[in-house]
């Protein structure tokens, strides 16, 4: 991935040291963005201090409203169309920074620049007014636990903070408050190969662990974006390509630990692979985007390696041809472990982004693992299944380089789109229908989509009936941006109207709530809304994400 496609680069941590907290007052207001270069790099420190000085007294109110609707909460609301995420920002008085610094020492900044960084998603169109007061690094349970009970006494709001991959604006802080960093937490506690799985802290990135269970020839399943964190990917409940054979995020945690908003800390299984008892919780966590509480610890279902894989590649006229044949190879019973499709504008970004000639036309990839035997008896099946379906130039690939080479196709598909338009912004959808409407809701959304004066790129896991466009567009042109949101309203709803979902595997966020009542109904909103009251009543807990703000119990 080439450096140049981030949209922003990380700033250095600029940590807070606990002599800095007994500088002098005054009233000078919240320090603006400076010169990276300036000599003194904890300038604007004293300037926090004294905004913090001046606000001590009032303290921070506020609790789960009853309904949240008004003017500051229009973004997620039912038909909203404003994308900028408003929040009413409380200032934190200086007792809770010092609070905060007794207990983490310098595992604290109030840095402009880091806190901007904290405030403003990588890869994603989303922004908010407000950026997070002070951004924190535990590196234990124990920190964790103390943070969140005195988060919870000031009523100050928390954002935790994985990996920074979400593109649903889940790490936004429109309400200010303290954003929990979870990356110096990424001890992989314990292995245990004959029950194939491990116990992980939340900060651990599924690549890094991938490489540490290959040598005990086992493996994580789940492959989302490179950078994601365990512990974001249960807050998001996400998936990726191998969730066709593997499932979801929800599938592979076995149990977690998760310190809930008054610092209670639950732990919601055992080790064992099933069981009865009570509640799930487990389930309720995953998926819950911080609303809920800090997830600390998290033990996974882990899958041996396979003893032999085949990469197979395929070309088709259309789209839905596409899809037809990954839904009639679900349907003859393969065991297939990938099964994705990229449209000919994706493939052209691709040629483009890597120099390559490959025939730009919708394309499926596939992947069979198992013994030697069996995974080319699979590949020769489907073969067959794509001939039927005017697939052409078929190839597949065993030895592992070109494995890797093939598949390197897919996994820089995104970063081949933002090569193509540099300068610009992705609008991604994330739809997911069942398997028999795949093709139509493809087809119906590529008519739109080739229609539109916008680069639109297709990218689908077939094999679950989920896919994702992503729509460039040009932030400073506004009537783009209304292009985007138009050909985004349009995918979702005609996913909807086919009993599918407004999001298969990137969350809600702030991005998707307006979609929800729709989706689930007013009753399943409210009764979330009921869960969240109860565990959170200081409404602190990432607030103003995932439930839509008109939701009134």
């Amino acid at each position: 991935m080439a450096a140049s496609l981030f949209r922003l680069s990380r700033p250095r941590r600029v940590l807070l040291p606990l002599s800095a907290l007994r500088l002098p007052f005054s009233t000078q207001p919240l320090p603006q963005p400076r010169d990276p270069s300036s000599p003194n790099s904890n300038r604007g420190l004293p300037a926090f201090l004294s905004f913090l000085a001046a606000a001590a007294a009032g303290g921070i109110t506020g609790s789960v409203a009853l309904c949240d609707a008004g003017p500051d909460h229009r973004v997620g609301g039912k038909d909203s169309t404003e994308l900028l995420v408003r929040g009413e920002r409380k200032r934190v008085p200086r007792q809770f920074i010092e609070e905060l610094a007794s207990f983490l020492g310098e595992n604290l900044t109030v840095d402009y620049e880091e806190r901007s960084f904290h405030g403003t998603p990588q890869n994603s169109f989303h922004k908010a007014v407000n950026v997070p007061d002070v951004v924190v690094f535990p590196k234990s349970q124990y920190e964790v636990r103390n943070i969140v009970m005195t988060c919870n006494k000031y009523k100050v709001p928390i954002v935790p903070y994985g990996g920074a991959t979400s593109i649903e604006g889940h790490t936004l802080a429109p309400h200010g408050g303290v954003c929990i960093d979870m990356s110096s937490m990424k001890k992989i506690k314990s292995l245990h190969v004959e029950d194939m799985d491990v116990v992980v802290e939340p900060g651990v990135g599924w690549i890094e662990l991938n490489e540490y269970l290959k040598p005990h020839g086992l493996f994580f399943p789940l492959d989302p974006g490179p950078g994601a964190t365990i512990g974001g990917m249960c807050a998001t409940r996400c998936s990726g390509s191998l969730a066709v054979r593997y499932g979801t995020m929800r599938d592979n945690v076995i149990n977690l630990q998760a310190v809930l908003p008054d610092g209670d800390v639950v732990k919601t299984g055992s080790r064992a692979r099933k069981s009865a008892a009570g509640y799930d919780l487990t389930r309720l966590i995953i998926g819950s985007e911080g609303t809920l509480g800090v997830i600390t610890e998290v033990t996974l279902r882990l899958q041996k390696l396979p003893s032999h894989s085949v990469v197979a590649m395929c070309n088709f006229q259309t789209v839905k041809d596409a899809a037809d044949v990954a839904i009639a190879t679900m349907h003859s019973g393969i065991q297939v472990s990938r099964v994705e499709l990229l449209d000919e504008v994706q493939i052209r970004a691709i040629n483009m982004a890597n120099g390559k000639s490959l025939p730009e036309v919708p394309t499926l990839m596939f992947e069979f693992i198992g013994t030697e035997a069996y995974a080319l008896e699979q590949t020769l099946l489907v073969q067959k299944i794509a001939a039927e379906h005017h697939g052409s130039d078929f190839i597949f690939v065993e030895e592992p380089n070109a494995k890797e080479e093939l598949w390197k196709i897919r996994k820089e598909a995104l970063w081949a789109g933002f090569a193509m338009k540099p300068d610009h912004e992705a609008m991604i959808t994330d739809v997911c229908v069942p398997l028999s409407r795949l093709a139509e809701c493809i087809s119906v959304s590529k008519q739109l989509l080739d229609a539109s004066p916008l680069t639109c790129l297709v990218i689908a896991h077939a094999g679950d009936g989920n896919f994702h466009t992503i729509i460039l567009f040009d932030p400073s042109q506004e009537e783009e941006r209304r292009e985007a949101e138009r050909l985004n309203h349009f995918m979702v709803h005609t996913a909807l109207s086919m009993e599918g979902t407004c999001t298969g595997e990137h969350g809600v966020g702030t991005g998707k709530m307006k979609y929800l009542e729709k989706e689930l109904g007013m009753e399943s909103l409210k009764t979330m809304k009921r869960i969240k009251a109860a565990l959170d009543p200081n409404n602190i807990m990432n607030p103003g994400k995932l439930i839509p703000p008109h939701v009134c119990i």
